[in-house]
């Protein structure tokens, strides 16, 4: 009855759902095989791949797994809680390979479910949804390609995962109990991606060589300013012919006598009036084209090409600090609300059994 329903597609995951249940994932679909019981015959179950949302809900003892397709309604299936992981993996590889998410060469390392927070771990990437399904078409992917650190800070209740993607730090909590688990998935995917043996390795293949930059980059550069001596330059080359001289240089001695003296020496006094008068009226100049540059320069940040960051990208980052904080605040709540409500769960089946 499988091998009638698959066709002439291939098999790529298959999992025991207990007894004789099998599932059968294939590239476009999931095949849930149902053998027969004393109320039931045997069937196969079809479910496309080509869905728009994943929906899971879990009990004390049975899980559900919802595939929405938008307009064309949704379809369900059932299993028992300490199979869905394994089922969920090949499920939601091929929905994400499906919609194009993943790359066809691409395949899910694990999955990881902390509360509202989903991370899907593949061999190229790494797609982040956060909300009460497991997966829809508002997610976040951070390609290996663009990933240049990774770094791990750890917390009393959460480890913080921060990678650089293009220069940008993302952040995300996971629980401690967990933290090991995706430390050890993310560093062996992305250093296999980049072909590397450590993080440390990643950063320096990421790093510029800072020998093969122009010597000229290395000095902080404030621009071409005004030079106030060649406002006029003109003005200022042509030096009067009886202009002072040096101690150095000899006057000749055919011009020298007292009445040209006496003359030689008002005419020096007005040329030295004229030229300082010149310099005055350039480092005006000077002066004017600077303010006239500001308002150009200012429409910067002010810190560019300095080495120096914006104040506004410290800010940014505290801010996603406490967003990072509360999230894993929230799923912390959310995890003590659902072993409260196992246990009141527990309680009335107890109690049920009692009567």
């Amino acid at each position: 009855m499988v091998q009638s329903a698959l066709g002439d597609e291939d098999v790529v995951a298959r999992v025991a759902l207990g007894g004789e249940d099998e599932l059968y994932a294939t590239p476009t679909r999931t095949l849930v095989y149902r053998s027969e019981g004393l109320l039931s015959d045997e069937t196969v179950e079809e479910y496309s791949h080509n869905a728009e949302r994943i929906t899971v809900s879990e009990g004390r003892r049975k899980a559900k797994i919802t595939l929405d397709y938008g307009l064309d309604g949704e379809q369900t299936f059932g299993l028992s809680v300490k199979h869905l992981d394994r089922a969920l993996h090949p499920v939601v590889q091929g929905v994400l390979k499906s919609n194009g998410t993943l790359a066809d060469n691409e395949s899910v390392e694990r999955l990881f479910r902390f509360s509202e927070l989903t991370l899907v771990v593949a061999t190229g990437r790494v797609v982040k949804h956060i909300g009460s399904a497991l997966w829809d078409e508002d997610f976040e992917e951070y390609r290996f390609d663009d990933v240049t650190d990774l770094q791990f800070e750890g917390g009393s209740v959460a480890t913080s995962v921060v990678m650089t993607v293009n220069g940008r730090q993302e952040r995300f909590k996971a629980p401690n109990d967990e933290a090991r688990q995706l430390r050890e998935t993310l560093e062996s995917a992305l250093l296999g991606y980049w072909g590397v043996s450590s993080l440390d390795e990643l950063r320096e293949a990421n790093d510029p060589d800072e020998d093969d930059e122009p010597a000229g980059d290395k000095d902080v550069s404030f621009g071409d300013g005004p030079d106030p001596l060649s406002a006029n330059p003109t003005e200022l080359s042509e030096e009067p012919a009886n202009a002072t001289r040096a101690e150095s240089e000899s006057p000749p001695a055919e011009t020298a006598d007292a009445a040209g003296g006496q003359q030689s020496g008002g005419q020096q006094s007005g040329s030295q009036q004229t030229v300082s008068q010149q310099v005055e009226t350039a480092s005006q100049t000077a002066e004017a084209e600077a303010q006239t540059q500001t308002p150009t320069n200012e429409a910067d940040d002010g810190f560019g090409g300095s080495g120096f960051q914006s104040a506004a990208a410290d800010a940014d980052e505290r801010v996603a600090e406490e967003l990072a904080e509360l999230r894993a605040t929230v799923d912390q709540q959310g995890e003590e609300i659902r072993q409260q409500r196992e246990l009141i769960e527990q309680l009335i089946e107890e109690l049920r059994r009692g009567r």
